[in-house]
This record gives C-alpha cells, structure tokens and sequence, in this order.
C-alpha cells in the first residue's frame, strides 16, 4: 500500500465522538479515510501492543471509563456502483458513510431495501456489526459482501453473508470476531423491483394517517423517520445511544406461563417456533422504570427502551441504571435483557 501522512493525537477527550456525550478520554486517537491510513497505523511497531478500538458516530458504545489504547475514527467514504441486473443493483459502501445519508441516497435513486432502516443512527460499517433492524427488516436482508481489515496483522479479508454469522442485533463480529477487523466497505444489494414491508409496529397505521394513496419507498421512508422523530429524542439535545437492550427471545413454553399473570403482555414472532420475542421497552414500563430519572440518567418518557444521560460525565450512572432494570425485569419476569449498546 502507497505511503501515507499519519496524524494521532494523544489524550483526545471522546464527548463528540458519543451520542451518549459521555466525557471519557482516549489515550491515543486518529481518524482514517482510506484503508492505506488505517494500513500505516496498524503496521506502526510503537503500537504494535496498544489496544485497539474502531469507533463510526458512537452512537452504540457506552464508555464507563477512559480508553487507554488507541480509538480509529473511521471515515472511510464513497459509494460505488458494483453491478446490476434487472432486479438489482449492487452498490458498495465506505465503513464511514452514515447509515441514514446512504438511505436517502438509495431513495433519491429508487432503490428498495433499507427505507424501513431510515434514521439509524452510526454509520454502514458499523451496520452489519449488530445487524441493524427496524419495522420488520434487517441489515442481513440485502447485505451480500463485506471487506476488512484485520487489527493484529494489516491484512484484508473478505467476509460473506454466510460468515458474517448474522443473527437478531447479532453477527460474529460481536462475538467470535469482537474488535478484531475494521469494516472498510459493504457490498449491498439493493431492489429496483420493489417489495414493502408494513406489517410491523403500527407502521400501516401511520401510513394510513399520513393518507398515503400510493405506496412507495420513499413514503415509508417518510413514514418510519415520523414515528423514530416522534418518540426518539434527539442525541444532539439528550445524550443516548437509541435502544438500549435488545428484546429478548424466550423459550414458548416460559411466554404460555407469564401470560397466565400479564395476559396483556405483547409478543412477536421471532422466526421459529420455539420462541417468542417480547418487547423489552414493555418489561420495563412494567417494571416501572419509563419516565424516572435517577440523579444523571434516566429511562425516556416516551420510550422506556432508551436510557438517557442528563448530566453524567461519565458512564457508570447509566450503566448501573441499566443494571437496575435488568435485575428488575428478571426478578418480575425471570426474562434476562441483554445489552445492544456496546459497553466500553
């Protein structure tokens, strides 16, 4: 790879860097926008043992303490055409991109897909990390390849659909591959024949206030960013990092019982039939949480899902208000709620 001027900073204070607005600091930071930058720091021998962490918008990760390592920003950008069919268009993506520019654009250019993910926060290459989803689609439905960099070596790697391992708001970069590649573009495949999914949430419902007549991407699209803009607060003006838990899947034979005590308790179906996902923003308005403050943080009065920061300079306030609900929900429910946002 061609040589390349290489800037990191060092006691770089992240606030900006998180939706959270958590005041944590890293040790050592860089911004790359070319896979050469990020190639020339990896191969740096004076961080050959620093630890590593690749950060897009910081709009999933909770620090709970300083960064002592090196953070890379990664700014990668650029949307190409790959190739099309009669049906399809394969466009790939820098890991930079923001998610929710990139949807506009496929809007802008009638490409079907991704309008039922509008107004996710982060950025693509932090999409197929935990499988984005929203309103009945996921990042897996039109994901086809990926390329990345491995973090110990410098060296490039292409990963598949069927590598990637994804599951719900899960992929093996979560898991087995946890902080081990920089995503440095997705390839996805995008439909020029279109296909709507309305079916979840009260999406139809909103669809229908709004008198949509004709059905189209862009009006779900429209749809999808009024329901998000009005009951998710803006990070810009409430520190958060969206949902903060994944809804749980439960065994069908544990949803039978609970149902016999919360006969009103909701449900959806998670693809297979031994279990049934349950909305973890439910569990928790039940619990009594949707609302409450608790010194710097606190649970959103609109959506008991999101965990909001209101003075905290750092994140323990919200993680232990986190760890609150989860004892909470288990102790009412025997329901464990797991963590989507990233915790650092």
């Amino acid at each position: 790879m061609q040589e390349t001027a290489l800037s990191i900073q060092e006691n770089t204070c992240l606030k900006r860097f998180n939706t959270f607005g958590i005041d944590a600091m890293a040790r050592y930071f860089a911004v790359i926008q070319t896979p050469e930058e990020l190639h020339a720091i990896l191969t740096l021998k004076a961080f050959s043992d620093t630890p590593k962490l690749i950060l897009g918008e910081g709009s999933n990760i909770l620090f709970t303490q300083n960064y002592d390592g090196l953070i890379i920003k990664n700014a990668i950008k650029g949307i190409q055409l790959v190739s099309e069919d009669d049906k399809h268009v394969w466009l790939k993506v820098g890991g930079g991109e923001n998610w929710n520019d990139f949807v506009m654009y496929c809007i802008r250019q009638g490409y079907g897909g991704v309008e039922n993910l509008s107004l996710i926060p982060g950025t693509v290459g932090a999409a197929p990390i935990q499988n984005i989803g929203a309103y009945g689609m996921e990042l897996c439905d039109v994901f086809s390849t990926m390329e990345t960099m491995n973090l110990k070596e410098g060296s490039l790697q292409i990963f598949t659909h069927a590598e990637c391992q994804f599951g719900y708001r899960d992929s093996i970069f979560k898991q087995v591959y946890k902080n081990q590649y920089a995503i440095l573009s997705v390839v996805l495949r995008l439909n020029k024949k279109h296909t709507f999914h309305v079916e979840y949430g009260n999406l139809r419902e909103i669809l229908e206030s709004m008198q949509i007549k004709d059905l189209s991407i862009k009006a779900i699209s429209d749809a999808v960013i009024h329901i998000r803009q009005s009951k998710l607060p803006d990070p810009k003006e409430l520190g958060n990092a969206g949902s903060f838990f994944k809804n749980p899947l439960i065994p069908y034979s544990h949803f039978s019982e609970l149902k016999k005590s919360f006969p009103d308790m909701p449900s959806f179906t998670s693809g297979n039939t031994e279990t049934v996902k349950i909305p973890a923003a439910w569990l928790i308005e039940q619990c009594g949480f949707k609302g409450k403050r608790f010194g710097d943080a606190g649970v959103h009065e609109k959506q008991a899902l999101i965990l909001v920061n209101y003075n905290a300079s750092n994140g323990n306030a919200i993680l232990e208000l986190a760890q609150q609900i989860q004892r909470s929900v288990h102790e009412k429910f025997r329901v464990e709620l797991t963590p989507e946002v990233n915790l650092i």
